[in-house]
């Protein structure tokens, strides 16, 4: 009996020490499960947030900007910044006391057109940009190369048409160089086109000198002299400046959208 009574105490005893073991025991898996699930919550996010930005990141680099267009970016501005100095440094502000045209100059066009009236005459030009032509000659080095002469190979091309009222026309193909004008060649235009005439005439070269002096008189008189043309080749210098820099702003807009 004494026996009994003590295995009976001693299971007493253990049993809450058991109870609390068993209770610590499942506490803590419920610890380590409750981690964990916590842990597979917080991981899946994560995969989940991985995933989405991983997508998004690839979006993001496929529409971010390669490095190269980034450096065509950065060499337009400077070239446009250079272009804008250069054009305020040679800007032809008005035009000169007398000057007889009146100019119009429209923005993107390559030509400007000079009109006036002259004794119940329509003179109009049209001047072209600026031609450079060959500054250099084979086998020359720059420092051969005189700055007068390279002056004089920079001209303007220029077609003046000299209408009557009746709607007849002589029409000069011209080339206004820094001191002079040629006259490359010379038509004589009709307002019908059954009325032309099917003879156009010899190349204006081999005209006789004093007839090709007295056409050269006949458009000075009307306008077309080295003053005008001299200040149509800083203007030309000028509007060839600004429609590049529109170009280059045009094509920096393209590369950057």
């Amino acid at each position: 009996m004494a026996f009994t009574s003590i295995l009976r105490k001693s299971a007493n005893s253990l049993a809450p020490l058991a109870i609390r073991l068993t209770r610590v025991q499942r506490n803590y898996h419920s610890c380590i499960f409750t981690a964990l699930s916590h842990g597979l919550q917080s991981q899946q996010p994560a995969v989940n947030r991985i995933f989405p930005n991983n997508f998004r990141f690839s979006t993001a680099v496929a529409s971010k900007r390669p490095s190269s267009d980034e450096t065509l970016i950065r060499v337009l501005e400077s070239e446009i910044q250079c272009a804008e100095e250069e054009d305020g440094a040679d800007l032809v502000e008005g035009t000169p006391t007398g000057f007889p045209f009146e100019i119009e100059d429209n923005p993107g066009i390559q030509t400007v057109t000079l009109t006036r009236e002259y004794e119940g005459e329509l003179v109009k030009v049209d001047v072209h940009m600026l031609d450079h032509g060959d500054e250099q000659g084979e086998g020359e080095d720059d420092d051969d190369r005189d700055e007068d002469e390279q002056q004089v190979k920079t001209s303007i091309p220029l077609v003046v048409t000299v209408s009557k009222k009746d709607g007849t026309s002589l029409e000069f193909n011209c080339t206004a160089f820094a001191d002079q004008i040629s006259i490359d060649s010379l038509s004589f235009r009709s307002p019908n086109p059954e009325d032309e005439l099917a003879y156009e005439g010899p190349e204006f070269q081999d005209l006789d000198q004093n007839l090709q002096k007295g056409f050269r008189k006949y458009l000075e008189v009307r306008g077309i002299k080295p003053s005008t043309t001299n200040f149509l080749h800083g203007y030309m210098m000028n509007k060839d400046n600004r429609e590049y820099i529109n170009w280059l702003k045009n094509l920096k807009k393209f590369v950057e959208e």
